[in-house]
């Protein structure tokens, strides 16, 4: 699946016991309603991050992830994780509209002698 939008955060990475790592980044989808979505990113796919920064328009490539757990309790307990797995960013075309100039001279209007007097 993929995904895309602008980046809002990305922090910085986490290691844990046996050298596992975790990267988070808050990605903002340009829908009409605008949603802050969470994307795991592991071990070494945390160096994919490295080079982007907010407000990079990308498209993140993403497994969504389920897992069960039962609290002391007793109590089963479901969790799902965004996990990224690439990342690219879009290459986005401001279209520029060139100024239009008015030249630095006045202009003369050919009036004719009309009835109405309007010069035109």
């Amino acid at each position: 699946m993929e995904l895309t939008g602008k980046i809002r955060l990305i922090e910085d990475t986490q290691t844990f016991k046996n050298d596992f790592k975790k990267r988070n980044l808050v990605l903002t989808t340009e829908d009409r309603y605008p949603q802050y979505i969470s994307i795991e990113f592991l071990n070494d796919n945390t160096a994919v991050l490295d080079g982007f920064q907010p407000e990079d328009e990308v498209k993140i490539g993403i497994n969504i992830r389920g897992r069960e757990w039962v609290n002391p309790q007793g109590e089963t307990k479901f969790f799902n994780s965004i996990v990224g797995w690439r990342i690219e960013k879009i290459k986005t075309e401001k279209t520029t509209v060139p100024e239009a100039t008015v030249p630095d001279h006045d202009f003369d209007l050919d009036v004719e002698d009309d009835d109405d007097g309007l010069p035109f």
